[in-house]
């Protein structure tokens, strides 16, 4: 079912011939999906092209302009037939059935190296899960998540890619008019916690175990010869999730809408909506204007992963053990190992950002202390581990000393806890050197703030793309300071500049900031 097979010469057009399409969700049963065709837009103009993505994902490069058909669905390759997928989900605690209402799986692509990633198109029309909606999606959210998708992407963060936006030439309505667009999105696959979901409480027990089974063979192949698949995928899927939030906590992300049919089996961050990177630490930072409880707030999202995991495990039950009171034992083995891991593996992370190379349980008090302070007073979560690093680095290593001074008055509230830390880290292996190195790997310099974000798109909405790809620019490169070269036409370019002027946003500017899911 899986295997790598040689693309068809089609129409004579190059774009074509670089894809090597299959469609092997496709051999699920019909109420898994639903095929849909793309909507024609009157005038496609691809506005952002992922020549880096592309040139892995084709092996060659090719003009961008020549996708623009293509990636905004008026033009389907005669190799493939789009769909959109049938799923159910838990959307704040309670369920119902969903699919793809503005997205379209075009085919999986095989890459030139084997690999398999769905091809889909987001906001490219109506399909029979649209309900209300429109299908359509505004030009401002898909740069928006194209721009978050890459910076997670640098980050080294399990995520979606962007290929492409392409405008469509028409006209999009929410609370006023905005130019339309179609983003390209690429992933593993679009299999998901809610996906076993609708095939437990809507399909038979064959959809069940088939969706299993497909699952397994596309993404876990050494589970086939297990005594229980289930329980193994089950494992696998909550040690990923875990992995995942952690690094998302890592840098300060918040996803915003971590419903079931938001939680991927590939532990794959996807559906960029209202997400966003938490400035001022506090656990109980949240923007989504959909979540006014909080219930997906900084720091519920491990509790919530845990929620959504179990929801997997109902949906598996059947396929856990014949007899259900054992299924349920054994489900709750695996999730009863959540807690423990979790917490051991987020101290693991801290740790790190901290620079501590051999820590000990005893460190944990440290890793809190720090917490409670930057809670209280207002410290930003990026922004002081940066300056932290900075404490214990040679000045002869900083690029830019221009902003010495300010580093240390935002450290101010923390003088206390830096006497212990310091003194812990030259007792610790490879002292001040290797905690340097040590947090270089885990701390971002540089991620993409709201109010940068908001003022990137304005631009953009007035085809001023100035800002967004210099913010583009620097999530590529999240973690270094090294120089960029530039033309004899041009003005020096800091990088390190760049990320002192992006780094701090207006006071209160988050207090009433929301995101929104495009819908």
């Amino acid at each position: 079912m899986f295997k790598e097979r040689v693309p068809a010469q089609k129409n004579g057009l190059m774009v074509d011939n670089l894809l090597n399409f299959d469609n092997t969700y496709l051999s699920l049963h019909q109420i898994f999906y639903s095929m849909v065709q793309p909507s024609v837009v009157p005038n496609p103009e691809i506005v952002l092209f992922n020549e880096e993505l592309g040139q892995n994902l084709f092996g060659s490069s090719t003009n961008p302009q020549e996708w623009s058909e293509l990636l905004s669905g008026n033009r389907v390759p005669e190799s493939t037939a789009p769909f959109a997928q049938a799923y159910a989900g838990h959307q704040f605690g309670h369920f119902t059935m969903l699919g793809d209402g503005r997205a379209i799986v075009i085919g999986e692509h095989i890459t030139p190296f084997g690999e398999r990633y769905d091809i889909q198109l987001k906001g490219c029309g109506r399909t029979p899960y649209s309900r209300r909606g429109d299908g359509k999606a505004t030009l401002g959210a898909m740069l928006r998540e194209y721009l978050m998708s890459e910076s997670m992407f640098y980050l080294g963060i399990p995520t979606s890619r962007s290929l492409a936006v392409t405008k469509t030439g028409e006209k999009v309505y929410r609370d006023k008019t905005f130019d339309g667009a179609v983003l390209t999105r690429l992933m593993t696959s679009h299999i998901r916690v809610g996906t076993f979901e609708y095939a437990r409480y809507y399909g038979s027990p064959n959809d069940l175990e088939s969706l299993l089974d497909y699952t397994i063979k596309r993404h876990l192949p050494s589970l086939l010869q297990s005594k229980n698949p289930a329980a193994g995928m089950l494992e696998y899927v909550m040690n990923r999730q875990i992995e995942l939030i952690i690094n998302w906590m890592r840098v300060g992300f918040i996803h915003g809408v971590m419903n079931t049919d938001n939680t991927s089996i590939s532990g794959e961050t996807f559906d960029y909506g209202p997400c966003s990177f938490m400035n001022a630490f506090d656990l109980n930072t949240v923007f989504s204007s959909l979540d006014t409880g909080g219930r997906y707030a900084f720091g519920n999202q491990p509790a919530i992963i845990k929620w959504n995991i179990a929801k997997l495990a109902e949906a598996l039950l059947p396929l856990l053990h014949p007899q259900q009171d054992r299924a349920i034992e054994i489900a709750n083995e695996i999730i009863d190992k959540f807690d423990n891991q979790f917490s051991h593996k987020w101290y693991t992370m801290m740790f790190s950002k901290i620079g501590l190379v051999n820590p000990t349980t005893e460190d944990r008090v440290l890793v809190d202390e720090l917490l409670t302070t930057m809670k209280s007073s207002k410290l930003d979560y990026t922004n002081t581990f940066s300056a932290l690093k900075k404490t214990i680095t040679p000045k002869e290593s900083q690029p830019n000393q221009s902003n010495q001074s300010n580093q240390s008055r935002q450290l101010d509230p923390l003088n206390s806890w830096m006497t212990n830390w310091t003194r812990r880290l030259e007792e610790s292996e490879g002292g001040f050197l290797a905690a340097v190195g040590l947090m270089e790997k885990m701390n971002p310099l540089f991620i993409p703030r709201n109010y940068f974000i908001e003022k990137a798109l304005a631009g953009a909405d007035e085809n001023d793309y100035t800002l967004f790809n210099q913010l583009l620019s620097l999530v590529k490169q999240p973690y270094s300071l090294v120089e960029q070269p530039y033309s004899l036409a041009e003005q020096p370019y800091s990088l390190a500049d760049d990320i002192e002027k992006y780094s701090s946003v207006p006071n209160n500017y988050d207090k009433n900031y929301k995101t929104y899911c495009g819908t």
